[in-house]
């Protein structure tokens, strides 16, 4: 299987129900901004995370495969088919019990802090940052998607947020508070 199709090359491409739509559409826009999302969060762990943060966020990076390809199906028929490309409220219920673990490592928060710290911790900001951008664009998608994907990403940027936070910590890294 060749890499290129060359049926994009007019600025279109195809949903999974078939639909062809222009590579700037909404839809479009918000599995790409999830893409990089995903992209970012392989740059961190490029950074040698410890290995439980690395486990982490290798499940978060096949979660957000399974958004994408739910944002690339506005009817929903890829949900039946595929059971790897379903996100449940216990994934939702997993990146909490995440962050509550990790906030206990953490210092607690008393100002906004500014992003960066190490390699990994500041790609996790970034992160954060393309993942809420990434909600921006889910919400405004009709028909609107699935509940479910945007409880998920609104919990991703939190423990993204902690994440870049006790990668920092553990590498002995300060806060700088604004």
């Amino acid at each position: 299987m060749k890499i290129y199709t060359r049926t994009g090359d007019a600025g279109e491409t195809s949903l999974f129900d078939g639909t062809r739509v222009m590579k700037h559409d909404d839809r479009v826009d918000a599995y790409g901004e999830v893409d990089e999302t995903n992209a970012w969060l392989g740059l961190a762990r490029a950074s040698r995370l410890d290995a439980d943060l690395d486990a982490h966020l290798v499940e978060i990076q096949r979660d957000l495969f399974a958004l994408g390809a739910r944002l690339a199906d506005p009817a929903a028929t890829i949900a039946d088919r595929v059971t790897k490309a379903t996100l449940r409220d216990t994934d939702v219920a997993r990146l909490e019990a995440i962050i509550d673990r990790l906030d206990t490592e953490l210092p607690p928060l008393r100002r906004f802090i500014l992003a960066g710290g190490t390699p990994a911790g500041a790609a996790l900001h970034v992160a954060r940052t393309v993942c809420r951008r990434a909600e921006r664009r889910m919400v405004a998608l009709q028909p609107p998607v699935d509940p479910i994907l945007l409880r998920y990403v609104n919990r991703l940027s939190d423990l993204l947020f902690v994440l870049a936070r006790a990668v920092n910590h553990r590498a002995g890294v300060p806060e700088i508070e604004w």
